[in-house]
C-alpha cells in the first residue's frame, strides 16, 4: 500500500478529499466539522503511508483558491471599507487581539513559528492562513527537513485548534452572548425585522413569495390598469388581459372591462388583498406567465448605499412597474428583503417580471450575470499572474524580511479584479459557480497536499503540548469575540442581531452564522456578518506571514 500511494499520489489526493468531505459532514449539535478540516485529518492519516506530491502543485491549488476568494469578496470589501466603519472596527479588534494572543501563547508555551501560525489558522477558523503561513515558512532559509517539519506543525496545530475555535464561536454567538447582555435574541431579531420592514412580522419569511393568479375583472371594470395597480400600491401588476378570446399585454392607460380576464403577478399577500376588488378567481386554467427572472450584479454608484425603500420611492413608475426583487445575495448568502436593508456594490439582485421591464430596470442596477456561466480564462490567468508578481515584493522591517508571497499577492489581485469586473460589463467574469468550485476544490486539494507533506513527525505536537494547545485555541477564539461584544454593544450601540452576526463574520465562521439565523428566527444577523466577513477574509490571511516572521525571529 505504501508503494502504491507513493507512485500514485493523485489517487491519494482524491481519496483524501472524498473521505475528508464525508467525515466533514459529521455534526456535533449545531457544529459541523466541515470538509476542509475533514480533508486535513484524512490527509494526515494517509500521509503516514509516505505520500508525497509536487510542491509546485500545492502552490497552484492555493493560488487559484486565494484569487477566487479575493475576486468574490472584492466588491463588498471596498464597499465596506468606505461605509461599514462601525462593523469594520470589529474586524480590526479581531486581527489585533488574535495577533496578541497568538504571540502571547508562543511565548508562554514556547511555540515555534509553525505551531503558532497553525494556532492562528485554527482558532480564527481561517483556513487560508495555512497557505500564507506555509509559504512564509518556505522563505525562512531553512533546510528542506526543517521547513517540512514546521509546515507539518502548521497543519497539526490547525487540526487541533480548529474544532475548539469553531465550537467556541458558535456557542458564544448563539447562546452565551445574548445572556451576557441580557437580551432575548429571537425577540430582538423580530423587533429589528419590524423596524427594517415597516411592520414585518417576526415569523414572516425573509423572501415573500411571488405568484401569478387569474381573475375575472368584476368590480374593477371601468378602471384603468394604472389606477387599479395604484390602489394596490403597485405591489400587483396586470401583465395580461384576456378579452373576447384574445390575450394582450396592457399599457397603464388600458381600461379594464368587467368581463375581462386579468392575469396578475405580485406578492402573494398583495394579490390576496386585491382579490377583494375583483370578480371570481379563474381556477383550473393553465397560466403561462409572460415573465422572466434574471440576476444583476449591482455596480451603479447611484444605487449602491440606498435602501430598498429608497430605490422603490425614487424610481420612476414606468421603470419599476411590474418588476419585483425576488432575491438579494451578498457574498453568496441571502439577505433579508426588508425595506430598510441597504444595497452594496457587488450585491447580486434577482429581478422578476416581464422581459422588457426586467431588462430596463436591470440596466439601472448594473450588469446582468451571464446565463452561460463561461469563465474568462484570459482574466483568470492574468489575475493569478499579477498576484504572483505582487507576491515577489517585500519590505525589510526590523531585520525581518516580509513579503506578500503568492498567497497575499493573489488575494490582493483577486480583490482588485473582482471589484473592477463588478463595474464593467464588458470585462471578463468569473461566474459565481466557477469561483465557488475554485475556492472549494483549490482549498481542499491544497489542504490535502499540506497533510501529506506533514509526515509522521506532525503528531509529535500533540504529545508535546497536550491540553494546552486546545485551551489556547479556545481563548484565541473567545477573547476577541468578548471584546467585540463589549465594544459593539456598549460603545458602538450596534443592534444585537447585527452585532452577533458581525462577530461570527469577524471569525469567518459560516457555521456560526447558520446557527445564529436559526436561533434568531430570521436572517437579520446576516446584515452584520457580510461586512466583517469580507474584511476579515482579507486581513486574517495576511497575518500568517507576520506571525511566522515575528515568532521565528523574536520569540
Amino acid at each position: 500500500m505504501n508503494g502504491f500511494f507513493e507512485q500514485h499520489g493523485e489517487m491519494a489526493l482524491f481519496l483524501a478529499i472524498a473521505l475528508g468531505h464525508l467525515v466533514g459532514r459529521l455534526r456535533l449539535g449545531p457544529v459541523e466539522l466541515g470538509g476542509v478540516c475533514g480533508t486535513l485529518l484524512m490527509a494526515l492519516l494517509i500521509g503516514q503511508l509516505g505520500v508525497r506530491v509536487d510542491p509546485d502543485l500545492k502552490s497552484i491549488f492555493f493560488a487559484l483558491f486565494i484569487f477566487a476568494l479575493g475576486y468574490t469578496g472584492g466588491p463588498q470589501f471596498f464597499a465596506n471599507i468606505r461605509s461599514g466603519w462601525r462593523f469594520g472596527m470589529l474586524s480590526l479588534i479581531e486581527v489585533f487581539t488574535v495577533l496578541a494572543l497568538v504571540l502571547g501563547a508562543a511565548v508562554l508555551l514556547q511555540l515555534n513559528a509553525g505551531a503558532a501560525s497553525g494556532l492562528l489558522a485554527g482558532a480564527a477558523t481561517e483556513s487560508a492562513v495555512i497557505g500564507t503561513a506555509s509559504e512564509a515558512v518556505s522563505r525562512l532559509g531553512l533546510s528542506a527537513g526543517e521547513t517540512q517539519a514546521l509546515q507539518g506543525q502548521i497543519a497539526t496545530a490547525y487540526s487541533i485548534t480548529y474544532l475548539f475555535g469553531l465550537v467556541t464561536i458558535v456557542v458564544f454567538t448563539s447562546q452565551i452572548a445574548p445572556l451576557l447582555v441580557g437580551i432575548d435574541l429571537r425577540s430582538a431579531a423580530g423587533a429589528l425585522a419590524r423596524k427594517l420592514g415597516e411592520g414585518a412580522a417576526e415569523d414572516q419569511p425573509a423572501l415573500p413569495e411571488l405568484v401569478g393568479r387569474s381573475f375575472r375583472a368584476g368590480r374593477a371594470g371601468g378602471m384603468s390598469v394604472s389606477a387599479f395597480e395604484a390602489e394596490a400600491d403597485h405591489a400587483v401588476t396586470v401583465v395580461r388581459i384576456g378579452r373576447l378570446g384574445e390575450q394582450s399585454e396592457p399599457s397603464p392607460a388600458t381600461v379594464i372591462g368587467a368581463e375581462d380576464e386579468l392575469l396578475l403577478v405580485g406578492r402573494r399577500e398583495a394579490i390576496i388583498a386585491a382579490a377583494g376588488r375583483l370578480g371570481p378567481e379563474l381556477v383550473g386554467r393553465d397560466i403561462d406567465l409572460p415573465v422572466t427572472s434574471r440576476d444583476y450584479v449591482l455596480s451603479q454608484r447611484s444605487v449602491a448605499g440606498r435602501t430598498l425603500a429608497e430605490i422603490r420611492r425614487l424610481a420612476p413608475l414606468d421603470l419599476r412597474r411590474g418588476v419585483f426583487i425576488a432575491r438579494l445575495q451578498r457574498l453568496g448568502r441571502d439577505m433579508p428583503l426588508l425595506p430598510e436593508v441597504v444595497l452594496q456594490s457587488g450585491d447580486v439582485v434577482r429581478l422578476f417580471g416581464p422581459e422588457r421591464a426586467v431588462s430596463r430596470a436591470g440596466g439601472v442596477l448594473g450588469r446582468a450575470v451571464p446565463a452561460d456561466d463561461k469563465t474568462d480564462f484570459i482574466m483568470l490567468g492574468t489575475g493569478v499572474l499579477t498576484g504572483a508578481l505582487l507576491g515577489l515584493a517585500g519590505v525589510q522591517l526590523g531585520g525581518i524580511h516580509l513579503t506578500l508571497g503568492v498567497g497575499g499577492g493573489c488575494l490582493l489581485s483577486g480583490l482588485v479584479f473582482g471589484w473592477y469586473a463588478s463595474r464593467h460589463a464588458a470585462t471578463g467574469v468569473l461566474p459565481a459557480s466557477a469561483a465557488q468550485i475554485l475556492k472549494d476544490f483549490g482549498l481542499s486539494a491544497f489542504i490535502a497536499c499540506v497533510g501529506f507533506s506533514a509526515g509522521p513527525e506532525a503528531f509529535d505536537l500533540v504529545r508535546e503540548y497536550g491540553i494546552w494547545l486546545p485551551l489556547a485555541g479556545i481563548l484565541t477564539a473567545l477573547v476577541p469575540a468578548a471584546v467585540s461584544l463589549f465594544v459593539g454593544h456598549k460603545l458602538l450601540k450596534i443592534e444585537l442581531p447585527f452585532l452577533l452576526g458581525a462577530i461570527a463574520g469577524q471569525q469567518c465562521s459560516t457555521p456560526a452564522i447558520s446557527s445564529l439565523v436559526n436561533t434568531a428566527g430570521n436572517s437579520t444577523p446576516v446584515v452584520g456578518y457580510t461586512v466583517t466577513y469580507a474584511i476579515s477574509n482579507v486581513l486574517l490571511p495576511l497575518l500568517g506571514p507576520i506571525v511566522v516572521g515575528l515568532v521565528f525571529h523574536l520569540v
